[in-house]
């Protein structure tokens, strides 16, 4: 078992999506990237339903994605790589 700092900053994830339009799928697949990779500094990860196109995702209420900016679904890896961005070079994956 690694040793992980329970001193680290925890980070709520909020990923709001879009039912009728049945967003689902990238909303299972964006939170798995983000569980799969940094577990160990994500307090509280939520789904939110939504209506009207809506896939957001935001971290500590700050948006790291949104759709309705930027017009499409998110690419594999795209939330992840801005999570990364967010906490930094010295918040490490979680190990394997």
């Amino acid at each position: 078992m690694t040793d992980l700092s329970l001193s680290e900053k925890k980070y709520t994830v909020s990923i709001e999506y879009c039912v009728p339009c049945d967003y689902s799928s990238t909303a299972f697949r964006v939170t798995a990237e983000l569980l799969s990779h940094y577990q160990h500094v994500i307090d509280n990860l939520v789904l939110i339903t939504g209506t009207k196109g809506v896939f957001e995702v935001n971290v500590n209420d700050k948006s790291i994605f949104s759709k309705r900016v930027l017009k499409r679904q998110p690419r594999p890896g795209e939330v992840l790589q801005s999570f990364q961005e967010l906490v930094g070079p010295n918040i490490s994956p979680y190990p394997r």
